[in-house]
């Protein structure tokens, strides 16, 4: 089982979204977790109506810190992607396992401050994007490519699929 942490700094939105297309689209060779580095302690309650309306498991879904997922008790990791610019910038912790580290810039559909419509359009944005981006993530031969050619797919990966498609 390939193990990847989906991090931001609330993990309401864009990282829980990651994490529910993952364990959904990784087919069980793939297993998603997220994080936060400052967990606002909920999922948007957008984020959970508009996964429920795609079908996704959201019973499993809750807001957490990155510490769980920190130290050697952890989950090994084997891949930690930050989807949020400022958990990007932020020193994490030391993580099991000796994870790749790759980010994902994607905008924040919870900052999103209008309408109801307005703010479903934003979540389905950053869904596009991380749909688009996870699809070819999971197309990769995980278990078999050397840590350096990984890297460079999963930057090809960021830099190709910035816009939802």
């Amino acid at each position: 089982m390939f193990n990847l942490l989906f991090l931001c700094t609330g993990n309401s939105a864009r990282s829980i979204l990651a994490e529910a297309i993952l364990n959904k689209a990784g087919c069980g060779r793939l297993s998603a977790f997220s994080a936060g580095s400052a967990p606002i302690g909920k999922v948007h309650p957008i984020a959970l109506d508009f996964l429920r309306t795609l079908d996704y498991p959201v019973v499993d879904l809750r807001s957490k810190s990155w510490d769980e997922f920190s130290g050697s008790g952890a989950q090994k990791l084997d891949l930690v992607v930050t989807v949020c610019d400022n958990a990007a910038r932020e020193t994490c912790p030391i993580w099991h396992g000796q994870p790749l580290q790759v980010h994902w810039s994607t905008p924040d559909p919870a900052a999103c401050l209008g309408s109801r419509e307005e703010q479903l359009m934003a979540f389905e944005s950053v869904y596009k994007i991380l749909k688009t981006k996870i699809v070819a993530l999971t197309k990769l031969p995980l278990e078999t490519l050397p840590p350096t050619e990984l890297k460079k797919h999963l930057n090809e990966i960021s830099n190709n699929c910035s816009s939802a498609t």
